[in-house]
């Protein structure tokens, strides 16, 4: 079994003039022992792990979790693991599959257009190195999400929100593939891991003390770096990621406050609703008629 969000997208005659038209984003995590990749893709996207295939496209794929291996008809077959993403090049055949014990969490986004095709013949991306060890980086894990985000509400022009979103990680890949080994240290590291950890267990109620047993340090240790890398305890910035992700699904989906609570991580409806207006000032209800539209009849009930 394995969790999983992603969408498939389509694009108007206009979106190609921006430069790159985003065909496909999502993230999905694969645990150990399932079979992979998932029965459920689409046809134009399912592999055989023993086969490969072949892209008419671009994809970016980060592995946040977990190891596995990764091959390519310009790439030997090599092993990768958390804090690696690789690149899948139009008309390249490639395979990649999770090892079974360990499982992958991976997030994807795919895309075409004449922007990319020009890095990679000036030679900033080559099918010759199609792997960045980027490392485990939460400003990387946090936009794969964005997309996710932006293509699951497809408003008004998402297409060109999620290219400035695929643009944002083709620079951050490029910069921290080639320099992480000068600028990034193991504290670095480390909080990012754990910010990644946060976000991807949101709904799984996880805790500061589990995060320090799985990165291997002490949670006093664990909350004074993270309180001075962040600025946040352990525990405000899970609240923190908690409001944020209900803030979203209030905006952008139908579903109803106290499941809208739940999916958040929050415990009970009331303790949402306590929580929700003491970070916002506003009920989850309120905020919902502000950021849907009704922000007139919004504005009625406060006079």
């Amino acid at each position: 079994m394995s969790k999983k969000l992603l969408k498939y997208l389509v694009a108007n005659e206009a979106d190609p003039q921006w430069g790159l038209v985003v065909t496909t984003v999502g993230q999905q995590d694969i645990i150990p022992g399932s079979i992979y990749p998932s029965q459920d893709h689409p046809m134009r996207y399912l592999f055989s792990s023993e086969k490969g295939r072949i892209f008419n496209e671009y994809q970016l794929v980060y592995i946040s979790r977990g190891k596995g291996q990764f091959v390519s008809a310009s790439q030997k077959k090599t092993n990768v693991s958390a804090g690696d993403l690789f690149i899948l090049f139009p008309g390249e055949w490639h395979n990649y599959s999770p090892d079974s014990t360990t499982g992958w969490h991976e997030s994807w986004i795919g895309f075409t257009g004449p922007d990319m095709d020009e890095k990679v013949n000036s030679g900033f991306f080559s099918r010759k190195h199609p792997i960045l060890h980027v490392g485990l980086d939460d400003d990387i894990f946090s936009l794969f999400h964005q997309g996710t985000v932006a293509a699951a509400g497809q408003k008004a022009n998402y297409q060109q929100h999620l290219a400035g979103i695929a643009g944002h990680l083709l620079g951050l890949a490029y910069s921290k593939g080639n320099n992480m080994y000068s600028q990034q240290d193991e504290v670095d590291e480390l909080i990012s891991r754990a910010k990644i950890m946060f976000q991807d267990n949101l709904e799984n109620g996880i805790t500061g003390e589990e995060i320090a047993r799985e990165i291997g340090t002490s949670y006093t240790r664990f909350r004074k770096l993270f309180k001075e890398y962040t600025g946040f305890s352990p525990k405000q910035y899970l609240q923190e990621l908690k409001v944020a992700k209900a803030k979203q699904l209030l905006t952008n989906t139908s579903l109803s406050c106290q499941q809208i609570g739940f999916d958040s991580g929050f415990e009970s409806p009331s303790f949402f609703h306590c929580t929700f207006k003491k970070r916002t000032g506003m009920s989850p209800a309120d905020y919902r008629k502000l950021t849907q539209g009704d922000s007139d009849e919004w504005m009625n009930t406060k006079e």
